[in-house]
């Protein structure tokens, strides 16, 4: 039920548009559309502290503030980055955007796999930031070092999509 919301609002027009313009922010738009999802169709609820959620960790709770679970959108197959290392449990929403609709007629945007770990503060590198008083550049950075080890295997994966050339495509 997730994935069919995550991909039902992720093909309409408003967030399509989104990518076309910014593609840098529509993995966010996919980890909001998988807070959603959980929100609805799980035992897991939003973080009570809306005010906060940007910088705090998680973005949702099962039972009162219990298993905590970070929600991530991303178009990489293996890697993740994040603004935080905060130790605990993500789901990363692995995303494909096909404007040709060659993967399935009707969806320019797919689910192309759901991972889930459970991630420590040692499994987050720090990157570093190129921003500056001069201006530019971008806010500070973690990559998850080894990250096709976390996520092995996927709790789910699309069958009309592999992964070429590290990115994903049509079967």
């Amino acid at each position: 039920k997730a994935i069919d919301y995550i991909e039902r609002k992720g093909n309409e027009q408003l967030f399509l548009d989104i990518y076309a313009e910014q593609a840098n922010l529509f993995s966010a738009i996919v980890s909001c559309l998988g807070i959603a999802a959980l929100n609805s169709f799980s035992s897991y609820k939003r973080n009570p502290h809306k005010h906060l959620a940007e910088s705090r960790f998680p973005d949702l709770y099962c039972g009162p503030k219990k298993f905590p679970l970070e929600s991530k959108g991303s178009k990489r197959p293996n890697a993740l980055d994040s603004h935080f290392d905060h130790p605990g449990w993500y789901i990363v929403w692995r995303y494909i955007v096909d404007i040709s609709e060659s993967i399935e007629p009707g969806k320019k945007m797919l689910i192309a796999r759901v991972d889930i770990a459970k991630l420590g503060k040692s499994d987050w590198k720090y990157c570093g930031s190129s921003a500056g008083a001069a201006g530019g550049g971008r806010t500070h950075t973690f990559t998850l070092q080894h990250a096709a080890a976390h996520f092995t295997p996927p709790v789910y994966a699309h069958p009309g999509i592999v992964i070429r050339g590290g990115r994903f495509t049509a079967k």
